[in-house]
């Protein structure tokens, strides 16, 4: 029997329009808009003016900090704007804008395609060498890698797991990227045990990616220390608790960390980044992205620089299509809407969906029926019939007693609910508001 996790779960339909598509990588945009906060934590300092002149891989902003993320050209050209720019929410945030001219990087990079699969770095070089690249989780969440890898002294790593599930609709990247990369990935994996001291690695893969499972099991024949474990498909068994708890049969207590459970997690698309950043000296400057939907003309996965306009990945992938009522950053379940395609590529984008308008719009919604599908769903184990009411209401004392600080905002409730509840609209808004309560308090 396939692995899975105990509780909750839904399983959307997959249209994984784009997996059959090698990834093609697109040219350096005209102009690159590249944010100073592409990661959880402090937005980096900006170290360039405009009228510079800058080289792809440059650094033009350094980390404010232990929990934050240099950030670097992804082009050459001359910076022509430091300035708030609208990013995917509508908020103007700082940037720096490179008007790009030609592709010239900095000197002691490896562009090329040629595999390095000898580790020389010590545990602590490779960690020194991921800060630097400004390496962050790809698979969403932006945390800073460097963080992540500096384990406590009064924690103890057991193993390293990979997140190479994929689970969100549409999206594809991952999938083409372990078809594509696979052996630099395994590489990858066995650069985090050293930094992380472990000798044992769990890379999770759902089972509706048998060729991507294959790989990456071949690549890994000569290392009996990483494992490959297909996994049952249910959403959202990519969320980091839902994976370790079908890998390794193992609970993170709210409110504590994967590394409490004796594992460190990482996105495989933030294994292969770290892979060129130790083997090749090449900062994170661009990523895999899906872009994709039922009414575009070619669905693909590109290889593009961070600051691309999203525009530019859609005409490339085939033209915005007439019938486009919304476009989504990342997955339907989790992603979020952009107002415009006016907007950058970042480090978090892993995808593009363009949803027809009929399929975007909201149905009425009624009230609740008491059917409790949502708790039925719920991979926490939360109630969210009673939270939203709790956030629409304010009463964030009692939705902070109920726990919504526990959800993982996978939108499975709202996903089955029959009255078209905005469950998880609402209880993203307390959640938000509880969090900002609980910081006051230590303050």
């Amino acid at each position: 029997m396939l692995k899975t996790f105990s509780k909750g779960g839904v399983h959307p339909p997959e249209n994984k329009l784009s997996a059959g598509n090698p990834v093609e990588a697109l040219p350096p945009p005209g102009t690159a808009t590249v944010f100073l906060s592409q990661h959880l934590g402090a937005p980096a300092t900006v170290v360039v003016a405009a009228g510079d002149k800058v080289k792809a891989g440059q650094l033009i902003a350094e980390s404010a900090g232990f929990v934050s993320a240099n950030v670097h050209a992804p082009v050459s050209g001359t910076v022509v704007k430091i300035d708030a720019f609208a990013d995917a929410s509508g908020y103007r945030r700082p940037a720096v804008r490179i008007e790009t001219e030609g592709d010239e990087w900095v000197e002691g990079m490896d562009t090329s395609s040629e595999l390095n699969p000898d580790i020389t770095d010590s545990a602590e070089e490779i960690i020194r060498k991921v800060a630097l690249a400004g390496i962050v989780g790809l698979g969403g969440a932006t945390f800073p890698a460097h963080v992540k890898l500096s384990v406590p002294p009064e924690k103890k790593a057991e193993m390293l797991i990979v997140n190479a599930v994929e689970c969100e609709p549409y999206l594809t990247c991952d999938h083409r990227l372990m078809l594509e990369k696979a052996h630099e990935i395994i590489t990858g994996v066995r650069i985090l045990m050293k930094a992380l001291k472990v000798d044992k690695a769990l890379i999770g893969v759902e089972n509706n990616k048998p060729d991507a499972i294959a790989r990456l099991a071949q690549c890994a024949v000569p290392y009996p220390s990483i494992s490959v474990c297909a996994l049952k498909v249910k959403y959202p068994q990519g969320g980091e608790k839902q994976l370790i708890k079908a890998l390794t049969g193992r609970e993170v207590p709210h409110g504590k960390i994967p590394v409490d459970a004796g594992v460190v997690p990482f996105n495989v698309a933030t294994v292969f980044a770290v892979y060129e950043a130790v083997q090749k000296n090449k900062p994170l400057v661009e990523r895999l992205v899906t872009v994709t939907g039922k009414g575009l003309a070619k669905p693909s996965n590109f290889m593009v620089r961070i600051g691309t306009p999203i525009g530019s990945l859609i005409e490339a992938a085939g033209g915005m299509p007439e019938t486009v009522g919304k476009i989504v950053l990342g997955g339907p379940m989790m992603g979020k809407a952009a107002g415009t395609a006016d907007i950058p590529v970042t480090k978090g984008t892993s995808g593009i969906l363009l949803i027809d308008e009929r399929e975007a719009k909201r149905k009425p919604v009624r009230p609740c029926i008491r059917c409790a599908g949502c708790v039925t769903v719920c991979p926490m184990g939360l109630e969210p019939y009673l939270l939203m009411p709790l956030s629409e209401r304010q009463l964030f004392d009692r939705a902070e007693q109920e726990m919504i600080t526990a959800c993982i905002e996978c939108g499975s409730c709202s996903y089955v609910c029959p009255s078209s509840r905005p469950l998880l609209d609402y209880i993203r808004l307390g959640k938000g508001k509880v969090m900002q309560n609980i910081r006051a308090r230590s303050n």
